[in-house]
């Protein structure tokens, strides 16, 4: 970056359209009576999900020098607000994931986040649509429910949650063709990642929104596992896509607070085992859930996405005021 480029990546006439498409996200909640709230940026923990590197800071407070991590989620805060009786919620955050800079991303960016106590899952994917196309400013001309098992079955003739030492053999076999390198160590869920980010996901959403539901249970994260109709464990969650690009994930919300220490921990471990270091886990959280947390579903949208596909921009750096690569 030039020390003279001081200029925003965003236009002036976008960034007044990024502010109104603000407020009509607001619009949208408030007349649904969901109660808009601000979390902290900072935490005394982070996110210990193997899929994300959180930024952490050191900090001088009453108790002497404490570790910070900064929020790749307002999620841990906003659970704790639905375990104090907060009922529906949103947010508009600032969040933070180390390493994902490119057209779609961004180290800093801004996260819709909200929460449903007592909506099934099914609900709030029509909510998420709906919310959609408040901000498009049209109609969408179709939603389409996409099995994940389904979408390798027809791409790539392989049933991802079919547990078989063929089954890993062809998703590695397909994953080297596509990635360019050795997949022989890699396992299940690196494969699919891969083949789901390369292959499969620029074609979603072309006719509409797509969503794409019950991933595999090891890839449940935050979410409820269940069982689906033919038997296999899946994760209780969902992705939306439009124009290829993935705008939302959302879960039916675990909380079994033994459970969520339980995956933590494993989220730890396999951390160490990637050479990553662990992140300290929410302790807080746990506390809630063992409180109780009311059953129900969540989900995060990421709004400079959302923008850029609104606005017809090329790049996230467009949507906002100065990307990573500006500030």
């Amino acid at each position: 970056m030039k020390a003279d480029d001081w200029r925003p990546g965003a236009t002036m006439d976008a960034l007044r359209a990024r502010a109104g498409l603000m407020r009509h996200i607001r619009d949208f909640f408030h007349a649904r009576d969901v109660l808009e709230v601000e979390t902290p940026v900072l935490g005394r923990a982070g996110s210990s999900d193997v899929h994300l590197d959180s930024l952490c800071l050191d900090a001088r407070t009453m108790h002497g020098d404490e570790r910070f991590w900064l929020q790749t989620s307002p999620e841990y805060h906003m659970k704790r607000l639905l375990a104090a009786g907060s009922g529906p919620i949103f947010q508009l955050s600032r969040v933070f994931r180390d390493g994902e800079t490119g057209r779609r991303h961004n180290i800093e960016f801004t996260l819709l986040e909200w929460y449903r106590p007592g909506f099934a899952l099914e609900a709030l994917i029509h909510e998420v649509a709906a919310l959609i196309e408040t901000v498009l400013g049209t109609t969408l001309p179709q939603v389409r429910f996409r099995r994940y098992r389904e979408l390798f079955k027809e791409h790539f003739s392989v049933d991802p949650l079919q547990e078989s030492p063929d089954t890993l053999v062809a998703l590695r076999d397909h994953a080297a063709r596509h990635a360019g390198a050795d997949t022989t160590s890699w396992s299940c869920d690196d494969c699919c990642d891969l083949l789901m980010s390369l292959v499969i996901e620029p074609l979603l959403g072309r006719e509409g929104l797509d969503v794409v539901m019950d991933y595999p249970a090891s890839q449940a994260a935050l979410a409820r596992r269940r069982t689906d109709h033919d038997g296999a464990m899946v994760a209780a969650r969902f992705e939306v896509y439009l124009e290829g690009i993935e705008l939302a994930n959302g879960f039916d919300e675990l909380t079994d607070a033994d459970e969520q220490q339980a995956r933590f921990e494993k989220d730890n471990r396999m951390r160490r085992e990637l050479g990553k270091p662990p992140v300290d886990a929410d302790q807080q959280l746990i506390a809630a859930l063992r409180t109780g947390m009311p059953q129900g579903c969540g989900v995060a949208l990421g709004v400079d996405r959302l923008i850029m596909l609104t606005l017809g921009l090329e790049d996230i750096d467009s949507a906002m005021a100065f990307g990573t690569a500006r500030c």
